[in-house]
């Protein structure tokens, strides 16, 4: 395998949608229950939970640029098979494609139990989830540009759910707020990992890294994708927090979507039928993004061409949505994604970074002293 990826210029893209990219497939399913989630580890304090997660991330997003750019043009799997050679890398390679591959289930599991809870409550999983998967399969068939042109559509499309909270706050008690920062630093800091699944999503920028145009502006734009998930997230919970009173908030699975339930249009009594619709758009993004991420490996790795992977990858996706029969076992599951994540996320790019530098720093010394010598 060779380490650095030296793409078509047909395939690559400008660094100014890396922004899209980034905030699309962390504003998720996550999102929908991430202000009950929170508040249940950090109580009132539970938006400054989720800017100090938004920071969290751009301290990781600092490390991964800085192990890229370590690198020509290099993705994860390619910079494992650098560090660790060819049997242990390809190994937490593949570790790491199952974890996508995971998390491209479980997203499309969640927005189908959404769906049939708000809307459908007799649709049968698998007709929903052969639909959303048919649409990724199509969507990473046309590419990486045509995956990013996927998260561009689904920010623009849907940047008018974020004005309509502004509704709700007609009915908000500014009281519910506080007191502020009545919580401990340990239940503070359970909250910042309690958002673990609504933010995950940023770590696909170590294989996207390879297609971006102007790799100098990468670091800017990712960050600017991160703080704007971080402030949408920030204004959501705060929102949540004052328009439902302590014991509600605990209550409401998805609060971000009852919040709608306020939104009254002439001939429209459930203007939340139209948000759940719309989210279709809004996890679109992540479902297309961890398959393309997943089934790149069978490129990578086993020499074998991407489209064995997409449907390797889809077909298990979609069987397993028969296994899946009660919401407590969907629970379950969501739970060790969201574990995983935290450490496949969160924690192991921090440590590889690390091993990146010194590797690289070893490198330098010892071509140094060849030269001298």
């Amino acid at each position: 395998m060779k380490v650095n990826l030296h793409p078509k210029k047909s395939m690559l893209f400008n660094a100014f949608f890396l922004m899209f990219i980034i905030h699309s497939v962390q504003a998720g399913v996550g999102v929908v229950g991430l202000p009950r989630i929170v508040f249940l580890e950090a109580k009132h304090d539970a938006w400054i939970s989720v800017i100090l997660g938004g920071v969290f991330v751009a301290i990781i997003l600092w490390f991964m640029m800085m192990m890229l750019n370590q690198y020509e043009s290099a993705d994860l799997y390619g910079i494992h098979v650098d560090v660790f050679g060819k049997w242990l890398g390809n190994f937490l390679s593949i570790l790491y494609m199952l974890y996508m591959s995971t998390a491209f289930f479980i997203i499309m599991m969640n927005y189908i139990e959404i769906v049939q809870v708000w809307i459908f409550s007799t649709l049968p999983t698998w007709q929903l989830a052969f639909v959303l998967i048919l649409i990724s399969v199509y969507a990473v068939y046309g590419g990486i540009r045509v995956v990013v042109g996927v998260a561009f559509l689904s920010v623009m499309g849907t940047a008018w759910l974020i004005l309509i909270q502004i509704v709700p706050l007609r009915y908000a008690d500014i009281a519910h707020i506080f007191p502020i920062m009545n919580v401990d630093i340990k239940h503070l800091l359970k909250g910042v990992k309690s958002t673990t699944f609504s933010m995950m999503g940023f770590e696909l920028i170590l294989f996207v890294y390879p297609f971006i145009k102007e790799k100098r502006k990468a670091h800017l734009y990712a960050q600017i994708g991160n703080a704007f998930t971080t402030l949408t997230f920030t204004i959501l919970t705060f929102i949540s927090i004052i328009f439902f009173a302590e014991d509600s908030l605990k209550n409401v699975i998805w609060p971000v979507i009852s919040m709608f339930k306020v939104v009254k249009l002439p001939n429209l009594e459930r203007f939340e039928f139209i948000v759940v619709s719309f989210w279709m758009l809004v996890i679109l993004p992540n479902l297309c993004a961890y398959l393309w991420a997943a089934s790149k490996g069978f490129s990578r790795i086993f020499k074998r061409k991407q489209k064995w992977g997409v449907w390797i990858i889809a077909i298990l996706a979609f069987s397993t949505t028969f296994f899946i029969k009660a919401r407590y076992q969907e629970n379950v599951v969501t739970d060790i994604v969201a574990k995983i994540a935290f450490y496949a996320a969160y924690c192991y790019p921090i440590v590889l970074s690390i091993i990146v530098f010194l590797k690289k720093r070893l490198s330098r010394r010892k071509k140094t002293h060849a030269e001298g010598s």
